[in-house]
């Protein structure tokens, strides 16, 4: 989020992506297929060269398609929490968002698989209160101390309007 789509004394607390980790294996995947690639043209196999480029042209649209989109929604999904919201921006094409107000949140929860633990990330799940179901940060690194920051915002909110 950039300053000028900021209210009035508002302020950037935190401005995170989605960890790295969701594009480590669309880049495994282009290594192997980059492997393949390379063994296709490097060991002696009895085919026409014809049957060669296609295979090639085959490979490459494949890892281009496998690799691409992942890596584009990875770079363009963030997460803003400001001393007045928290805000959610996703999106290749079409951006989308979603912003809670800190006033509103009333619940801020995270999980951790196994896998998470390893990579030192996690999703955070944030609960406003309404119908709608609650925001879900997935992959956020050091899960944790996000959910202990807004906590102690959405703290900060109550007792600033309790006074």
């Amino acid at each position: 989020m950039r300053e000028e789509h900021l209210a009035e004394g508002e302020t950037i607390v935190m401005q995170l992506r989605t960890h790295p980790k969701k594009v480590i294996k669309p880049i495994l995947l282009l290594v192997v297929l980059l492997a393949v690639l390379v063994a296709l043209w490097v060991l002696p196999v009895p085919v026409d060269q014809i049957v060669l480029w296609f295979g090639t042209l085959i490979l490459v649209v494949l890892g281009l398609s496998a690799a691409v989109g992942p890596f584009l929604r990875w770079r363009t999904t963030r997460y803003t929490i400001t001393n007045q919201r928290v805000a959610l921006r996703t999106g290749i094409v079409t951006q989308t968002g979603r912003d809670i107000p800190l006033y509103r949140i009333n619940n801020v929860t995270f999980e951790k698989q196994l896998t998470d633990r390893f990579w030192g990330c996690g999703t955070l799940v944030i609960s406003d209160g309404t119908d709608q179901p609650g925001m879900v940060l997935d992959d956020v690194p050091d899960v944790e101390q996000v959910q202990r920051t807004l906590q102690d915002l959405v703290r900060q909110g109550q007792q600033l309007s309790d006074d």
